[in-house]
């Protein structure tokens, strides 16, 4: 049977080294369920958790999702609701990056009020073929005596005359987030907005996206959000947080997806450098190059500097004999030394070959903590393809189990690759059904695309894991002839083999003696 839940497995017991990670038992925490309104402005809550809120029938709330997202909402209250339950449309889980059972935060929206002006834009791909004033046939009917809360950079669905038109809340007055009202002007001038534009951020990659790496991911977030959020708590212990990271593994198992996952659900400014990039053979100008980055992150605080690929611009200095090489060094020790003033930034750096970069790095203020990335076990890979996998269709005989069981030693990235080739070979499968000289695919060809255990299995005899890549077990074309001054030993050996092979033959033989003489014995 298929998995198609999406869902990561369920954490264990309790465990104080991933405790960061665990949601934490809070009133105003609920669980996302399907709306039985779908409006896109409403939230259902159970009475009994509208009352320990303190909210009220038709209050504005403002709802807290992942990535750093919110939205504002209008509060209604139904016995249908399970007390520890919110329901939203699809519309408004998009809007705050969640999907069902996933926890959002609610809270009364206390300083919210009317907007005066709102600057609404519809999506290109929705109003194709469309005529007329979108504003008098879709958005005047929409916001009439509605009295609807809206969010800055939102979007919402209108239906009307058998048609959806999606836009998107490009600016309000007041900023962020109001209540359109009767004398609430709202504008449309300019372009629709770009599908291609909006994707980017729809796809960023948050937590849920990194599978195989839960401690990993604990200690980050201990690393990183804990300072930033809660600077008492060391203040209070009497202590200082670490201000540098140093992430190692092998290539492909998620370094660089969690440090860009860090900087999307903590919406910290985030300054990647390349290692390879930055090097220059003009005199000065890598450290240079160096400096600006630094110098940017700390106007922008709080933020993330991530260099990618360290190893390539700070190899050990008594090995390199590049002098443009060892100032780079120089300089980003003397920038690591000042991270610890500029206590809102901090530096985290990914290799796949810790060995090789200079010691001095890795010395309690510099890169004082490391945490190692390593090859995911089985439960680790079941994580990966059920995230790989949840939006593929998938055939009722795909066992995401004992996938992950036969792929022993792949990462990440040869995960989704497995997935990917199976993909893949399942539309090989039917091209039969695809002609290449044609506009449209017909619906039936559509409907049999299901990826199956069978293609899997295809995707696993050609794929290897990266890791072992370059393991080569290469089979000697050594003879006997080859061997010198060992005539006796080869005769020996000879001998060994050639009694073991006639031991063997006897043994053979006497059993089959044996059934033999039985089998006269009973006359069969």
């Amino acid at each position: 049977m298929a998995d198609t839940s999406g869902a990561a497995p369920q954490p264990g017991p309790y465990n104080v080294s991933t405790a960061i990670l665990e949601p934490k038992q809070s009133q105003n925490r609920l669980l996302v369920d399907e709306a039985a309104i779908d409006d896109n402005s409403v939230a259902t809550l159970n009475p009994q958790t509208m009352e320990g809120l303190g909210l009220f029938h038709g209050d504005t709330i403002i709802v807290r999702g992942k990535k750093r997202r919110d939205t504002v909402l209008i509060c209604l209250s139904s016995d249908d609701v399970e007390e520890d339950r919110i329901k939203v449309n699809k519309v408004a889980r998009n809007n705050l990056r969640v999907k069902l059972g996933d926890l959002v935060g609610v809270h009364p929206c206390l300083d919210i009020t009317y907007g005066k002006r709102l600057h609404i834009l519809p999506f290109d791909d929705s109003i194709e073929g469309l005529s007329g004033d979108i504003f008098d046939v879709y958005l005047n009917p929409y916001f009439f005596q509605a009295y609807r809360p809206v969010r800055k950079g939102d979007t919402f669905l209108v239906h009307r005359d058998m048609r959806t038109v999606e836009f998107k809340v490009m600016e309000t007055d007041p900023p962020e987030f109001c209540i359109v009202a009767q004398d609430t002007v709202i504008h449309t001038e300019g372009g629709p907005v770009k599908r291609e534009d909006e994707e980017p951020n729809l796809s960023d990659v948050g937590y849920n996206d990194i599978g195989g790496c839960r401690k990993q991911m604990a200690q980050i977030r201990e690393l990183v959000e804990l300072p930033f959020q809660h600077p008492l708590l060391f203040k209070e212990i009497g202590t200082k947080a670490a201000r540098g990271i140093l992430m190692f593994g092998p290539p492909g198992t998620g370094k660089t997806l969690m440090a860009r996952a860090v900087a999307n659900e903590t919406g910290l400014f985030f300054f990647l450098i390349n290692g390879p990039e930055i090097m220059s053979k003009m005199a000065g100008e890598s450290e240079s190059n160096l400096r600006k980055v630094f110098e940017k992150a700390e106007k922008n605080s709080p933020a993330i500097i991530f260099i990618d690929e360290i190893d390539s611009i700070a190899p050990k200095r008594e090995k390199t004999n590049d002098d443009v090489e060892r100032r780079v060094v120089s300089q980003l020790l003397t920038l690591l030394d000042g991270v610890k003033v500029r206590s809102d930034v901090v530096v985290m750096a990914a290799t796949s070959r810790p060995n090789s970069i200079d010691p001095a790095l890795r010395r309690f203020g510099r890169f004082d903590r490391e945490v190692e990335f390593g090859i995911p076990d089985p439960a680790g890979r079941l994580e990966i393809l059920r995230i790989h996998t949840k939006n593929m269709k998938l055939a009722e005989d795909v066992d995401l189990e004992q996938i992950a069981a036969d792929t022993h030693g792949y990462v990440g990235s040869d995960v989704a690759s497995l997935c990917s080739e199976a993909a893949m070979q399942q539309i090989r499968e039917k091209m039969h059904l695809i002609g290449l000289d044609e506009d449209t695919i017909n619906a039936e060809a559509l409907d049999s695309l299901s990826v199956t255990m069978d293609n899997f299995r295809f995707a696993l005899g050609t794929s290897n894991p990266s890791v072992l890549r370059e393991t080569v077990v290469e089979v000697p074309t050594v003879k006997w002839d080859d061997v010198g001054e060992l005539e006796k030993r080869f005769i020996l050996v000879i001998k060994v083999i050639v009694a073991v092979i006639r031991l063997f033959r006897l043994q053979e033989q006497s059993r089959t003696q044996k059934v033999n003489n039985t089998t006269r014995e009973k006359g069969e």
